[in-house]
């Protein structure tokens, strides 16, 4: 009895390390640099998928879900796509896949890269969200305000000390105040550069009517 159980726990521990080493990882990324980082920006509804096979031969080829969507309204991108009927995830979440919910009313922000034969793909990796649960100042930044700062460094601080290393860097301080990476930074900041090339966060309205938060040691 006392050897099926060491077994049961050997198999179940395997099982454990084989789940986190096929999971998909991504490293914390505060929204505004997810945002300068993505080629394609946009407000979009999902019409409906399918199941793409890799072509036959191909090792490099993985299956893939085909989003169609209802492209609302593009944030980023305009230079490389005018329009956008479908993008693309792996079908396994082991390799970053997607799943969003089609043949509903819920719209998303959809941010990802384009290939070099104009496909948009998306993966967990990116910022997708739904669109009802991101903050107004969130959506009121992808205009412009996010893209404003995007020569501007933003550093996680997960413990002190933390300080400034460059005039163009920002600290997200949110784990360290709040325990969590996603608090009042990522949710309701922006990093932006001023005009003497320094940069400093800032909590909506007009630049000129805020002044920015102390952006030195926590």
């Amino acid at each position: 009895m006392y050897l099926l159980s060491l077994t049961l726990i050997f198999v179940l521990f395997i099982t454990h390390i084989r789940d986190l080493v096929e999971a998909c990882s991504c490293a914390p990324t505060h929204p505004q640099k997810q945002i300068c980082e993505a080629e394609i920006v946009i407000r979009a509804k999902i019409l409906s998928e399918k199941v793409i096979l890799p072509k036959s031969g191909d090792p490099f080829r993985t299956k893939m879900i085909q989003y169609e969507i209802k492209l609302i309204k593009m944030f980023k991108g305009f230079e490389k796509l005018k329009d956008i009927q479908y993008v693309y995830t792996p079908f396994d979440s082991s390799l970053c896949g997607v799943k969003l919910e089609a043949y509903s009313k819920k719209q998303y922000l959809l941010t990802g890269q384009i290939s070099s034969d104009k496909k948009v793909y998306i993966q967990l990796c990116n910022l997708i969200e739904p669109w009802d649960d991101l903050p107004f100042s969130q959506k009121k930044n992808l205009n412009q305000r996010f893209q404003m700062g995007c020569e501007c460094k933003i550093t996680t601080c997960y413990t002190v000390p933390c300080t400034v290393q460059a005039r163009n860097e920002c600290l997200w301080t949110d784990w360290l105040i709040e325990r969590t990476l996603y608090g009042q930074q990522a949710m309701f900041y922006t990093c932006i550069k001023r005009s003497d090339g320094s940069c400093s966060w800032y909590r909506g309205g007009p630049l000129l009517e805020k002044e920015p938060i102390d952006n030195s040691e926590p």
